[in-house]
């Protein structure tokens, strides 16, 4: 590699992109407004059963543009985890889901992801985030674009993305 002009050798194996979409609980999620201009903002999330999970108060501009369109992109990386420099972005599709089903399963998930060591804050959380608008919004990957930055540092380049 003679610059940083072409990169698309430098991807995650899928092992370590697993890790990371298993550890990381913060991502940019972005969607389409109506009059074209993308919006991206950091969301906390849980990757299972190969999506991506986060959640939203209904009244969220977000949730009607995804409604509108579907066709979203989730951007993940490795920054504040003790893992190797590395970026997942994810082009998918997103459902807006209100099943009192994936409710009970996922506000649990996401409060473990973000406060790991304590279940009563845990339970707070969970109490908190069951509100009467709150939907919960499913990525379905349709395309993933991964770079590893530790594949720089092998050839001798720094390995900022």
């Amino acid at each position: 590699m003679k610059d940083y002009e072409e990169v698309s050798d430098l991807t995650l194996d899928r092992e370590d992109q697993d890790s990371l979409l298993r550890t990381q609980n913060e991502c940019v999620f972005v969607w389409r407004r109506s009059d074209g201009w993308p919006v991206g903002v950091v969301m906390s999330c849980v990757w299972r059963d190969g999506k991506v999970w986060l959640t939203a108060s209904s009244q969220r501009p977000r949730v009607a543009a995804i409604r509108r369109d579907n066709r979203v992109s989730v951007a993940i990386s490795s920054a504040g985890t003790r893992m190797p420099p590395a970026t997942i972005t994810i082009r998918g599709r997103c459902a807006v889901l209100q099943d009192a089903e994936t409710k009970s399963w996922f506000y649990p998930a996401l409060a473990a992801a973000l406060i790991p060591e304590d279940e009563k804050q845990q339970a707070g959380f969970v109490a908190m985030l069951d509100s009467p608008r709150r939907v919960v919004m499913c990525v379905t990957p349709e395309h993933f674009i991964t770079f590893d930055g530790r594949k720089m540092g092998q050839l001798g380049v720094s390995s900022g993305s």
